[in-house]
């Protein structure tokens, strides 16, 4: 699983979103974004940042190192803020951390090298994972190093959020189409089909049960017909299969 450390200063809030993350000091020395467990999303934000957060790593895209982050109760007794006190109260255990990029800026809607194939390869990675949060509004890319950096994956897998009666049908999340009219990158939907073998064969059935390895227990939740971690890791495996098997998601047929 991913590496855990514990959390030793909260520093700031970060208040550009609703879930109110924050900048967090920890044990090993390293200063993490901390995503909260106690936020109104819940715990499968976290798991659907770390699946897709590894899957992008796997098909060669930049994304922060990620930590579980141990909150002890003792952290929020000293907080003066009200709101973020009671969300850190709310989140004591395991949360989520990412690596914090010290002087990356926004995506300024440019790429170094416009023939570079990595705006296609997120472009891909949000198809694949029906992420709906990579607009102009929020782009959820950052600049560091002379890279484009992908961050933020929350939003993507929505298929978890609807299994309150059961883990069922994942050939519906597989034929899903995937709508690229409000992503920041769609300008390159020409690109997606360059892509697609390379990144496609980058993944498959063992690279989605490492993936899924990565996710701490603490945050897979029962739900009816898979109530232990074993059972919810091999639900988002199906899940994923399914996805990769077919193209129906991916929107080539509109790009231009």
């Amino acid at each position: 699983m991913i590496p855990t450390v514990s959390v030793t200063r909260y520093v700031t809030p970060l208040r550009e979103g609703g879930s109110l993350p924050g900048i967090v000091e920890a044990d090993d020395l390293g200063t993490y974004v901390c995503k909260f467990r106690g936020a109104g999303q819940g715990v499968r934000v976290l798991v659907a940042e770390v699946v897709v957060g590894e899957l992008a790593r796997r098909i060669g895209l930049a994304t922060p190192r990620l930590v579980g982050l141990e909150l002890d109760p003792q952290i929020a007794r000293y907080e003066a803020d009200e709101e973020v006190q009671d969300l850190l109260t709310a989140s004591v255990g395991l949360n989520l951390g990412i690596d914090f990029l010290p002087g990356a800026f926004g995506y300024d809607g440019e790429l170094d090298d416009e023939d570079d194939p990595v705006g296609a390869r997120i472009l891909w990675l949000d198809a694949f994972t029906a992420n709906v949060d990579r607009s102009w509004r929020n782009p959820n890319l950052l600049r560091w190093h002379d890279e484009v950096w992908v961050i933020d994956h929350g939003a993507a897998l929505y298929f978890h959020h609807g299994w309150s009666n059961g883990t069922t049908a994942p050939e519906r999340f597989a034929a899903q189409a995937w709508d690229a009219s409000d992503h920041v990158l769609r300008r390159y939907l020409g690109r997606l089909g360059g892509v697609d073998g390379e990144a496609g064969d980058r993944l498959g059935h063992d690279v989605f049960v490492e993936v899924l390895a990565e996710v701490p227990d603490a945050w897979l939740e029962a739900v009816p017909g898979a109530e232990s971690p074993e059972q919810l890791r091999a639900a988002y495996v199906a899940f994923l299969d399914a996805r990769l098997a077919t193209r129906a998601w991916l929107p080539l047929e509109r790009a231009s």
